[in-house]
């Protein structure tokens, strides 16, 4: 152990409040934050090489990292439960882009589990990384799809917002992975979750 370890209920809160908070946050962006205006109303920023993205592209990129520590801490039904939870948050927050916006979180936020759990096992970075980027091309697939945005104009953008934020969260996961206790699987002493 190369740090002080948290208490595993006060993480599993932060780690809720942050998947909530970006849910919001994303929906709140996309409406009301960016440098061009589409004429649906979405707002894009420049997010690198000339590409610009949804402007809720960078908090929806967090909700990967943010399951992914909540159910490292708090167990795959914890996990499963903020999925459902997130879904039904996301429909309420956006009701212009409910359909696009709930569709693309739950199988999005399933991809990320799906990837994320036998991998966490192994290593912890190496999961929040690459499920965050599997989650990130789901989720930005099919909430362009959705919605009735082109795909060739916004998709480049969209995904290299959410890769930036994947990129970022590796030295955070790494610092993390210390201090963050690890939940037992059940029947299994020892073992994580």
């Amino acid at each position: 152990m190369h740090g002080r370890r948290w208490d595993p209920s006060r993480v599993r809160l932060v780690a809720l409040l942050v998947f909530g908070g970006s849910i919001v946050a994303a929906n709140w962006l996309i409406r009301n934050v960016g440098t061009v205006v589409m004429p649906d109303g979405t707002h894009l920023v420049p997010v690198g090489f000339g590409l610009l993205a949804p402007s809720g592209a960078y908090a929806a990129g967090m909700t990967f990292v943010a399951r992914d520590v909540l159910q490292r801490v708090a167990g795959r039904w914890w996990s499963l439960g903020a999925i459902v939870a997130g879904t039904a948050l996301s429909v309420a927050v956006s009701p212009r882009l409910a359909l696009a916006s709930g569709m693309s979180f739950f199988f999005s936020e399933l991809a990320d589990f799906v990837v994320y759990t036998p991998l966490q096992r192994r290593n912890f970075v190496v999961a929040v990384v690459a499920s965050g980027i599997v989650g990130s091309i789901v989720d930005s697939f099919l909430f362009l799809r959705i919605a009735g945005i082109p795909l060739a104009a916004a998709l480049p953008g969209l995904l290299l917002a959410k890769l930036w934020v994947q990129l970022l969260a590796a030295p955070l996961a790494a610092w993390l992975r210390t201090r963050l206790p690890e939940r037992p699987r059940p029947g299994a002493a020892g073992s994580i979750s």
